[in-house]
């Protein structure tokens, strides 16, 4: 081999190097780290809304959370709020027990969405009846309020 091929060789992979290393970027995907309600869970009280939070910031538009009831009814309010990695949807008022189930696609910039779903079961506690409270009778003073009554002259 002569000095001129061995250096061509040095060459391209010097070349080769270069790309695997400085020329392609690790691909970074978003995913879910929580949400609250919990996924899974189960809730006694109505909550106001869902959280989403994922491991890279959101962009601030262009993302979508769905929540529906049991029946399949809308129940989020439609107002979506991004906060860095927060995706905060509001809610109405819950009216059924049951398993909810919320819908979302999250965008975080140079990065495909984030699509997917998960429930969480809304388990309306039981109300207890209370016993309407009865009035007591005071009862009527008994004997003479005669030492009560003394008055002193003098």
């Amino acid at each position: 081999m002569s000095t001129g091929e061995t250096m061509r060789i040095k060459q391209i992979a010097l070349a080769i190097m270069g790309l695997l290393i400085f020329g392609a970027a690790p691909a970074m995907a978003n995913t879910l780290v929580s949400t609250t309600p919990v996924a899974g869970g189960t809730i006694q009280s109505a909550p106001s809304a869902v959280t989403i939070t994922t491991e890279l910031p959101l962009m601030d538009s262009g993302n979508d959370v769905i929540v529906t009831d049991p029946s399949g009814i809308r129940v989020d309010d439609g107002t979506l709020t991004i906060a860095g990695t927060d995706a905060v949807v509001g809610l109405k008022n819950f009216v059924r027990s049951g398993i909810y189930t919320v819908t979302y696609t999250l965008l975080a910039e140079n990065d495909v969405p984030l699509s997917g779903s998960f429930t969480f079961n809304f388990a309306e506690p039981t109300v207890v009846a209370t016993v309407a409270p009865e009035p007591t009778k005071v009862p009527a003073p008994s004997g003479n309020n005669a030492g009560t009554t003394i008055f002193v002259l003098g």
